[in-house]
């Protein structure tokens, strides 16, 4: 029997396990659109492709299995583009599926034509065009296979209409081999055994935590090479959640909005150990003076990270999972009294705090965000001042519940990301901490969650600015606030008119009762709460500065 190029596609994702789809149809894709109309993969209409994009990502991250999305050829494909770099950017699983003109007009600047692999080259994992309909299981397979495994990220497939439309016989292909494809899994046991002695060798070590370990599972290695050597832990943005922040060897996150702490931690130690981080520039500031006195193991499942930014003593390519239950059957129970003495002394010097004086703070939001949800929730954000307020005074203490846009920063990835993250943890409370900036980027997924009865929460931290921008503005601008004053809509009128319930609260006392009304609605809500308007992000290092050298806080 055989089968259209539509329905093989169906036919192979039901063989990886997908049941769920984020997509927007079109003429390219209308063969598969049918084929999805009699399989049992439950399908989200977003409003916008780049909210499906978003919205597979969102899943990703709160599941640990590959998002899906789908988008027709041309602007369908391009509108796809942003949130595959997030994506990749963040390492990602994701297999976005673009309809393409039949192979006859490719080429010709035919109606809805566009060059998506060639766009998407450098912001994918791997990508394909499928010439023939006998390929497309065995590319569907390998698709999956490589944006999974090694340091995961997206792929890509783009799918010619006259390849949807004809027909071989369907056998999906049981195993993948890909020549020159071996990702390294298990670390080399002669630099482990380097790596344990020089953590039992130190005096001041410090574990430096990145989204490798959320990615990997790795979390109870980390905990338990923690506790077991009594380290320190400092985490990334998308490190967050990877060690409990409520741990009292938690430093929560370092770099440029990180914790004064957990950046003079990392000025003094003696041994940085690097795990699934990638030393961006957010985190080490001025290169020349990060870590000076420290030696540095770097463990990551990509070698071409390790050396790319900082001198490492000991490299060590393999899953973090992996590689850490090796190196914690190598270490002995240690105390360090002078070092943890130090840690203490610093964390109650350094608070995170800011002024309760004046208007409703944001930071003050957020942490009774974290008081109504006792931890148990999802958070996404946007991207600006509400990320990094997200990102400090919520307390995290599971992977996977603080889902953000990190290495690119995307602007509007909250919301749908929200969505996706609601739909694959559904018994989750799923918040999205927003500004009034951001969350206009994508605001019409508020039609997507209301449609399909996704009961997501939007907390906007209304300044009527550009937050992050503004404060860059105030404080390296000499206060010229260019173009970065904005006029919102009515937020709660705007939720109405989607179908969804708004609120507004504008005094603290307000804020819990709001929250508590929000998580019981059970249904989408946009929360508008207006704000400190130029409230500013604090502790901050200064572009090109050190961590020893933040501003406020």
């Amino acid at each position: 029997m055989k089968f259209s190029g539509a329905e093989i596609l169906v036919k192979s994702l039901m063989e990886e396990g997908v049941d769920t789809i984020f997509g927007y149809p079109g003429g390219a894709v209308l063969e598969i659109y049918d084929a999805l109309y009699h399989s049992s993969i439950k399908h989200y209409l977003v409003r916008h492709e780049q909210g499906a994009i978003h919205a597979a990502d969102g899943y990703a991250r709160a599941t640990g299995k590959p998002g899906v999305c789908l988008a027709t050829s041309g602007p369908g494909a391009t509108n796809l583009v942003t949130g595959i770099a997030t994506a990749y950017m963040d390492s990602v699983p994701i297999v976005a599926f673009t309809g393409q003109v039949a192979c006859d007009l490719i080429g010709r600047d035919s109606f809805q034509e566009a060059d998506i692999t060639g766009i998407t080259l450098p912001i994918t994992k791997h990508n394909f065009l499928v010439k023939d309909v006998r390929d497309l299981a065995r590319t569907i397979k390998e698709a999956f296979h490589i944006a999974t495994t090694g340091r995961p990220g997206p792929v890509l497939i783009d799918i010619p209409k006259d390849v949807s439309i004809k027909k071989t016989k369907f056998k999906y292909p049981e195993t993948v081999e890909l020549r020159g494809y071996r990702p390294t899994l298990y670390g080399n046991p002669n630099q482990i055994r380097q790596a344990a002695q020089l953590i039992m060798d130190a005096k001041r070590p410090l574990i430096y935590a990145g989204g490798g370990v959320v990615i990997s599972g790795a979390h109870k290695e980390l905990l338990e090479l923690a506790e077991l050597t009594g380290c320190p832990v400092t985490t990334t943005l998308m490190g967050i959640g990877s060690f409990p922040e409520n741990h009292p060897l938690s430093l929560g996150m370092l770099g440029m909005h990180g914790t004064k702490y957990a950046n003079y931690a990392v000025c003094e130690c003696d041994l940085l150990i690097s795990v699934g981080a990638r030393f961006d520039d957010r985190v080490t500031g001025r290169l020349d003076e990060f870590a000076p006195h420290a030696k540095i193991i770097h463990i990551d499942v990509d070698p071409a990270e390790i050396g790319k930014n900082v001198r490492v003593d000991v490299p060590i390519v393999g899953d973090v999972k992996n590689v850490l239950a090796e190196i914690n059957k190598q270490l002995e129970p240690q105390k360090r009294p002078q070092w943890e003495e130090q840690i203490r002394h610093w964390k109650e010097t350094y608070p995170l705090t800011y002024s309760k004086e004046g208007c409703l703070k944001p930071q003050y939001v957020v942490e009774q965000i974290y008081e109504v949800t006792k931890g148990d929730a999802i958070i996404t954000t946007e991207v600006g001042q509400n990320q990094m307020f997200a990102a400090q005074f919520y307390t995290y203490t599971e992977p996977r519940t603080f889902i953000t846009s990190g290495g690119l920063g995307t602007m509007g990835y909250g919301l749908p990301a929200a969505i996706g993250a609601k739909v694959g943890r559904p018994e989750k409370v799923v918040i999205d901490i927003a500004g009034d900036g951001s969350i206009q980027m994508n605001i019409q997924e508020l039609a997507t969650a209301v449609h399909n009865e996704i009961p997501v929460i939007v907390a906007i931290l209304n300044n009527n600015f550009l937050g992050m921008v503004r404060q860059w503005q105030e404080i390296f601008y000499e206060g010229r606030y260019s173009y970065t004053e904005i006029s919102g809509p009515d937020f709660v009128k705007l939720a109405e008119a989607y179908g969804a319930l708004g609120l507004r609260v504008t005094e603290a006392k307000d804020v819990k009762p709001a929250l508590e009304q929000a998580i019981a609605a059970n249904k989408p809500v946009l929360m508008d709460f207006v704000v400190e308007r130029e409230e500013n992000a604090f502790p901050m290092v200064p572009p090109g500065g050190t961590l020893n050298r933040m501003l406020g806080g």
